[in-house]
């Protein structure tokens, strides 16, 4: 797969003509993003404890930032659409977790009779039903298929932030508190509705001067953080000719 990564001096542009700032970071990252079944084989491995597939994008692999980039900037800008819309969508994957779960509370580490002896991780895995769960079912299902249904719907293209990311952290900003805050309710609709999460630890709401990509961003304009910028100016002088 190939996909267009931002440039960080793209991002930064114009950027500091705002007087508000929000950051925001994804929770979870790539493992926010399932894996369908072809991905799973091609990506497995064997160690001593057995053969596994991994459910859940993991973080290393070559396509995984062009991926989760591609699926935040369609989340961003409203290129493509799950068939039947983000909204039916979504409520069909909140019915598949409730089953899931309801599947899973039957097997335990702690669910044996009152004579058996009770059960390792590995064995209460291996008693689960070996039939695909009703939320890998739909995942590779052509339902949620958005990117080979051809050219998307040209009324659908409804931009929810006229700005991309970088990788899973967004910066945005207003001239304005309530423009901002408007802008951020628009981001969280859009979010709630493509089923992303973001981490509140590590974002920061309508501030004065953020940090973003290792910069220091605010009205005053942008700066290299001073611990990233610290390393080079505090770098010892050569003592020797090696």
């Amino acid at each position: 797969m190939e996909y267009a990564m931002p440039l960080v001096d793209d991002l930064l542009t114009e950027i500091e003509a705002y007087l508000w700032f929000c950051s925001l970071d994804a929770a979870s990252g790539f493992w926010a993003v399932m894996m369908t079944r072809r991905a799973r084989k091609i990506s497995a491995f064997v160690c001593a404890l057995g053969h596994f597939e991994w459910l859940r994008m993991p973080f290393g692999l070559k396509n995984a930032p062009m991926i989760y980039q591609r699926m935040i900037d369609n989340a961003l800008w409203g290129f493509v659409q799950p068939k039947g819309g983000w909204a039916s969508f979504s409520e069909k994957m909140r019915m598949a977790e409730t089953t899931d779960a309801k599947d899973r509370a039957g097997v335990t580490e702690a669910s044996v009779g009152p004579n058996e002896t009770p059960r390792a991780k590995f064995d209460a895995d291996r008693a689960l039903p070996t039939t695909e769960s009703a939320v890998a079912t739909l995942v590779n299902s052509p339902l949620a298929d958005m990117y080979s249904s051809g050219e998307p719907d040209e009324s659908s293209l409804v931009p929810v932030l006229d700005r991309r990311s970088f990788v899973d952290d967004i910066c945005f900003g207003s001239e304005t508190f309530d423009a901002c805050l408007a802008t951020l309710d628009r981001l969280f609709s859009r979010y709630r509705e493509c089923r992303i999460s973001v981490s509140f630890s590590k974002s920061l709401f309508v501030q004065r001067k953020i940090g973003f990509l290792s910069h220091d961003v605010s009205a005053a304009g942008i700066a290299p953080t001073a611990k990233k910028a610290a390393a080079v100016t505090e770098l010892p002088f050569p003592s020797s000719k090696r």
